[in-house]
């Protein structure tokens, strides 16, 4: 006789307070929302034009507000947003294009790389997997899974940032505690259904934003503050 399968962990309460998160999300008017890498591409580009703005924007928004990286994008865009547009820039226009972004003098540098590369080896498209995507300079696994839900249309795993990495610690959605957000990445994927996985990055990066802040979280104001573990209890 085969050992029964002992119940998969999952954490305490996770449904209640994921329909909470869901309710303080309802009107989407976080940062993330109105100026999201959702939001900063040229929906009406070619597909592959579009997909090549995707990663762009992904590789901008490291270390970078949403507005900050909306603002780039949004530049970027007026000069005509192409993979060759980009190689034929030099390095100080493109610098002076994205500046104030995030360690913008090392992004000039990755986008010019990985721009390269897209051209050389894949025809001017983007990769297809996570496997491909991380290999190009300046792009990490938050990215690649980002752009192949966004680019792609394929979720292939959990997009985990600073506010899901956060925001699943303090919810003890992890086993136990994580350092860094590959860990939480694989943590979550472990139990978290698979359907839920594309809605989790946009829910939790808003509520990071607005409610869950990374100092002085608004727990007063949230909903979930009676089943949160690292709920303030004032």
């Amino acid at each position: 006789m085969s050992e029964p399968r002992r119940p998969r962990w999952e954490p305490e309460d996770w449904r209640q307070q994921l329909e909470r998160i869901r309710e303080m999300r309802k009107n989407r008017d976080a940062p993330v929302d109105e100026m999201g890498v959702q939001k900063c591409y040229d929906s009406s580009a070619p597909p592959q034009v579009m997909r090549y703005q995707v990663l762009l924007a992904l590789m901008l928004s490291s270390q970078t507000k949403d507005q900050v990286t909306s603002a780039a994008m949004l530049r970027l865009r007026q000069r005509g947003l192409t993979v060759d547009s980009i190689l034929q820039m030099d390095d100080a226009t493109l610098g002076r294009i994205i500046y104030p972004v995030g360690f913008w003098r090392n992004k000039v540098k990755y986008i010019k790389q990985t721009t390269a590369i897209l051209k050389q080896k894949y025809g001017g498209d983007i990769p297809r997997t996570v496997e491909e995507l991380v290999q190009l300079p300046g792009v990490g696994p938050k990215m690649a899974y980002l752009a192949m839900n966004i680019a792609w249309d394929s979720v292939s795993g959990i997009a985990v940032d600073t506010h899901v990495h956060r925001i699943s610690n303090r919810l003890k959605w992890v086993k136990k505690e994580t350092k860094y957000p590959e860990e939480t990445r694989v943590a979550l994927e472990d139990w978290l259904p698979r359907d839920l996985w594309r809605e989790i990055n946009w829910l939790l990066v808003g509520f990071g934003q607005q409610t869950c802040l990374p100092v002085n979280p608004r727990c007063s104001e949230c909903l979930n503050q009676d089943i949160c573990p690292a709920a303030k209890r004032h």
